[in-house]
């Protein structure tokens, strides 16, 4: 089967009976939507919960481990996970002692905690930067990233790659158009020009990478070790050699987010594979779910900020607000730290993604399909492409939301979530292998009625 013979038929009879399955499948949902429509703009707490692919959004009542079950009794293997807080799984015990006996003594108050001293040692220990600061989620922590490196270069340029997504941070939204940057058209409300002070290059693209930094304007490269937020896109070999390179040459810091790439292994992907951030932010799966992220630096680049802070003399810095390192969260992360991200879960992590990328290899290959299947630690991705792209402007191409949308509610539909934004799938500890042939014999049916379309 060619990816031209899938894409020629049109897929709207299958969506509509897959709606009309869920429909029929969700009638109290179907009722919470509609009263959640009279108090929430667009129906939800926040817009991105009504952006899966079924007719109306699914109302979690619990989660427990790898699963979770709707108001209407339906259980679905989660392979989104909250599109990575509850990486370790939703209602771990220890993460909820330890928050139930924090929230007993205090959520917050404007004051470290004893359990702040053991949190910052561990995190030094295991991610290899000595000094950090918290924030409340990571949109937060690459936005004081952002400008402390400004701050200690006196450099105006961020320097992004095509495609990435670092939260909720203005200045990461520019995107290349026909090879020119503009911001990207569905950011919101902003009056300025970010393209001047936000440069972008392709991924994979160390002759454009080059050319930027040349400039003595660029204060920070920001990016991700994999990128995860347009469709996974790996390194290429050496690329993040030259990166730190160049980056030195030119006295630009690198940023690293592992935001995504922490499923890589205890120490995310930076410790694993060798790299050497000035910066590095961490978000989501850090505290288990209690909104919380961290960021750590170098003892040099911490030297630097202190000569900045000294520059600027006492007042607001504009950098970071009162939740951020709450007791509440250091709790939390306290647990996660010392109890659940062990070497262990990520053993069990890695070896069930090892499980979903081998059965998924083998749906492409039995089914000759024209995919192709990435993933770095414990994520995964089912790519419409092969081979499989190496920068954004490639996958772009390969992201064809009709059949992403067919997809996902097809697999909704047969108690399988996976994150909504293109086929990103995230393995836990707890996650059943189970669980995981059910993923792929999900896939591999949804394949079949394909072919089905394409006869």
């Amino acid at each position: 089967m060619t990816l031209a013979a899938v894409q020629s038929r049109p897929l709207e009879a299958l969506m509509q009976a897959e709606a009309a399955r869920f429909v029929a499948e969700h009638p109290r949902g179907a009722a919470m939507a509609d009263q959640a429509a009279q108090v929430w703009r667009g129906g939800v707490p926040m817009h991105w919960m009504g952006d899966w692919a079924c007719p109306s959004p699914i109302f979690a009542a619990q989660g427990v481990g790898a699963q979770i079950t709707d108001v209407d009794g339906k259980m679905y293997d989660d392979f989104c996970l909250g599109d990575t807080p509850s990486m370790f799984g939703h209602g771990d015990a220890a993460v909820a002692a330890a928050v139930s006996d924090q929230i007993r003594r205090g959520a917050g108050f404007m004051l470290p905690t004893a359990s702040s001293i053991l949190v910052g040692r561990l995190l030094a220990e295991r991610f290899g930067l000595p000094l950090w600061q918290t924030a409340t989620t990571a949109s937060d922590a690459n936005r004081a990233a952002i400008r402390w490196a400004r701050a200690v270069t006196g450099r105006p340029v961020i320097l992004v790659f095509d495609g990435c997504y670092h939260g909720m941070v203005e200045d990461a939204f520019v995107v290349l158009k026909d090879g020119v940057r503009t911001m990207k058209p569905g950011l919101l409300g902003q009056v300025h020009d970010l393209t001047a002070t936000t440069w972008v290059v392709p991924f994979n693209d160390l002759a454009a990478l080059e050319m930027a930094l040349a400039s003595d304007q660029v204060a920070a490269v920001l990016a991700e070790p994999v990128m995860t937020n347009c469709g996974m896109i790996p390194p290429d070999p050496g690329f993040h050699d030259a990166l730190r390179r160049l980056t030195r040459d030119a006295g630009t810091l690198l940023i690293l987010d592992e935001t995504h790439t922490l499923s890589s292994g205890p120490g995310g992907y930076a410790r694993l594979h060798g790299l050497e951030p000035d910066m590095l932010v961490i978000g989501k799966a850090i505290a288990g779910g209690v909104p919380a992220a961290v960021w750590g630096v170098t003892a040099a680049l911490s030297a630097r900020m202190d000569a900045a802070q000294a520059r600027t003399g006492p007042g607001q810095s504009g950098i970071g607000t009162t939740l951020s390192g709450n007791a509440l969260a250091m709790a939390a992360m306290r647990a996660m730290l010392t109890e659940v991200m062990t070497p262990a879960a990520y053993d069990r992590m890695l070896a069930g993604a090892e499980r979903l990328v081998g059965g998924l290899k083998a749906v492409v290959a039995r089914r000759n399909l024209p995919w192709s299947v990435a993933h770095v630690g414990a994520r995964v991705e089912l790519v419409f492409a092969d081979p499989p792209p190496k920068n954004a402007e490639q996958m772009r191409k390969a992201l064809d939301p009709t059949l992403l949308a067919a997809l996902h509610l097809w697999l909704i539909n047969r108690g399988v979530l996976i994150a909504p934004f293109h086929n990103m799938m995230l393995v836990s500890p707890v996650t059943e292998d189970a669980s995981i042939d059910r993923l792929v014999a999900a896939v591999d049916g949804f394949a079949g009625a394909l072919e089905g379309l394409a006869a």
